[in-house]
């Protein structure tokens, strides 16, 4: 099992001390948690300009706003920016960010799945209740994804939202992101008695989400984009499992050459952090 090389900026690969001792417990009883101070300002200062401008170029989202479907208004979204610029791989092989998502996961070792920009346009519509692991042909839910915006998050911006404790809950794990899942997993969410957790993010938070864990956002009233790079994080040693659904047939393309029951130790989907190297 091969580590990634270090980044060029320290504080990528410096241990985050910011994690309190509760967390785990916390990350296992909610399915998310929010942390503080998680990248410094700075820090994200010398990477948004390059990812926003790759987002723009290589966005392929050509629709005016008024005229997309609920998933299209959500956000403009690019994938694996990480193969297309190297100071955007920087940030994605960020060993900060994967031990951080070891610990909570509670394994010794994470690698990616992939990497994902998503830019809520000023206007830009909700983002429906969904779950990310309906997208996901994996063998456990031992995975997750880092959600880190680029600028302070206000309300009014959309910050992403957490049904807490709702990734022990098995209903709606059928549905796609879709208005109907915005209908029925928001019904679900109040007759079930789930915490809608939604707070501001500061510059340099992130929070930390399982595959499972129902969420969901605003809309953007803002007048700029509300810019933010996730990673998807899995446990080393999990296998590739037999797809449910067309989407995760579709999935699959992640981890290239791959069959089911394997461990996706592709090139595209390396070990980010390892406790024991």
């Amino acid at each position: 099992m091969t580590v990634t090389a270090t980044s060029p900026m320290p504080e990528l690969d410096r241990p985050y001390d910011g994690l309190p001792s509760n967390a785990v417990a916390d990350f296992d009883r909610d399915g998310f948690a929010h942390l503080r101070n998680v990248l410094t300002p700075e820090t994200i200062a010398a990477y948004e300009p390059t990812i926003t401008a790759e987002v723009i170029r290589l966005n392929t989202q050509d629709l005016p706003l008024a005229e997309r479907d609920t998933y299209g208004k959500a956000f403009l979204q690019v994938t694996n920016l990480w193969e297309h610029n190297e100071k955007v791989k920087e940030l994605v092989f960020s060993r900060r960010l994967a031990r951080i998502a070891a610990q909570l996961l509670g394994v010794h070792a994470v690698r990616l799945y992939h990497d994902q920009a998503l830019y809520k346009e000023p206007s830009g519509g909700i983002t429906p209740w969904h779950a990310d692991q309906y997208y996901w042909p994996l063998s456990s839910d031992r995975c997750l994804t880092v959600w880190l915006p680029l600028q302070e998050t206000p309300m009014e911006m959309g910050p992403l939202a957490f049904a807490r404790g709702s990734h022990h809950f098995a209903y709606g794990r059928d549905l796609p992101i879709s208005d109907e899942s915005e209908a029925r997993l928001k019904q679900t969410v109040s007759e079930q008695n789930f915490e809608d957790v939604v707070e501001p993010f500061a510059l340099g938070d992130a929070s930390f989400h399982r595959g499972w864990t129902f969420h969901h956002a605003g809309p953007n009233r803002a007048a700029v984009p509300r810019r933010v790079m996730t990673v998807i994080y899995m446990d080393a040693d999990i296998r590739i499992a037999e797809p449910t659904n067309d989407h995760q047939a579709a999935d699959r393309g992640w981890m290239p050459g791959t069959a089911i029951g394997q461990v996706p130790d592709t090139p595209l989907n390396p070990v980010l952090y390892d406790a024991r190297r």
